[in-house]
């Protein structure tokens, strides 16, 4: 949120918004599938400890630059990609961890639930958080405040006495794991769809981010704090989703609230597209983050409960392709439909997109 704040203020583009969010995210397409292949095979401990301490130094020489007046937008672009690379490696390993943090089998579900949660309200409520310290403090505390909350991740993996799963040394080539995960995914029913509607919704849908700024500062005739009340709204909602999600005492019912969820979530964009007033934009945001949140939960959540242990990395990094590598062509598409027919249209394209695919796949379902 910082960085397309940051990039809008630079280059007034619409365009120059999608590339940075493409140029953040493409390293999630290309290089989490293998990413979930070595998650299987293996010392996930020892990989996020790297992982996180990268994206520490990442954010820090971003802050510096910042704070310095020595930024540029080649920097950005630069430093942009370096974190795409860093988190295509972290988030399959992240999710597939989980199952060593936990001793009791009864447990799994709860600790799946809890870490699925933690992590889609981070990914919405984290964007707030930056809209509200760009406003108040500018971009290069919110990115010095980001480099040094790793601190405490650090040490917590620093900290995890952990029994180390055994490792099968592996003799197959990392493109067969690869085909044999894809095809394992793809064979299950409840999976495949999971991913394709996750597909279209982080392409279509999920590039509203990328636009406040536009509707933030051109739509709604407001500044940073604009964007900071727009981006809490949506992580006050996801707040809300969060709590719901987290009232389940089982995961019956996941499969249809995916479908319903994602109806509120496009309902919302198209709402918000049509507002041009700032406390109605607000009161539909907070709609929205409330369904995407249940949503994006309740997909990691009923992956995590059906997939094979020995699969779980590779599975894992098909949804995180599905959840944020098809995000950078979503930014692309927004970004090109907002310069040619603004905003407000390109995010009422995304809204609907969203709506039609959920009961395109619903109906799929039912058949």
């Amino acid at each position: 949120m910082a960085i397309g704040w940051l990039i809008y203020q630079l280059t007034n583009s619409p365009f120059m918004l999608g590339l940075v969010g493409f140029l953040g995210t493409i390293p999630t397409f290309i290089f989490t599938p293998f990413a979930g292949v070595l998650a299987d095979r293996i010392n996930r401990h020892r990989m996020l400890v790297i992982t996180q301490i990268l994206s520490m130094a990442q954010a820090l020489i971003l802050a510096a630059l910042i704070m310095t007046g020595k930024i540029e937008v080649w920097q950005i672009l630069a430093l942009t990609i370096l974190l795409g690379i860093i988190m295509a490696f972290d988030s399959p390993v992240r999710h597939a961890f989980v199952v060593e943090l936990v001793d009791k089998k009864e447990d799994m579900a709860n600790a799946i639930a809890l870490n699925s949660l933690v992590f889609n309200a981070a990914r919405l409520i984290g964007p707030a958080a930056a809209g509200m310290l760009v406003a108040l403090f500018g971009e290069g505390i919110c990115f010095l405040s980001n480099g040094l909350s790793y601190i405490a991740v650090i040490a917590a993996l620093l900290g995890m006495n952990i029994t180390r799963r055994s490792l099968v040394r592996q003799n197959k080539h990392i493109m067969h794991d690869l085909k044999e995960g894809i095809d394992y995914a793809f064979s299950n029913e409840l999976i495949r769809s999971i991913l394709l509607l996750t597909s279209i919704v982080s392409m279509m849908g999920m590039s509203y981010v990328i636009l406040m700024p536009i509707f933030a500062r051109d739509i709604l005739h407001g500044g940073a704090n604009t964007l900071g009340f727009l981006m809490g709204s949506t992580g006050l909602g996801a707040l809300m989703g969060a709590f719901f999600v987290a009232s389940r005492k089982s995961v019956k019912g996941f499969e249809r609230m995916v479908f319903f969820t994602t109806n509120i979530f496009g309902v919302g964009l198209i709402a918000f597209s049509l507002s041009r007033t700032l406390w109605l934009s607000m009161g539909i945001l907070l709609l929205a983050g409330f369904g995407i949140m249940v949503q994006m939960s309740a997909n990691n959540i009923i992956i995590q409960a059906v997939v094979h242990d020995d699969k779980r990395g590779r599975v894992m990094s098909l949804l995180m392709v599905a959840f944020l590598g098809i995000v950078p062509f979503g930014y692309i598409i927004a970004g090109s439909l907002a310069s040619k027919f603004g905003a407000p249209n390109a995010l009422m394209i995304s809204g609907l997109s969203c709506v039609a695919s959920s009961f395109l796949l619903r109906k799929n379902r039912k058949n």
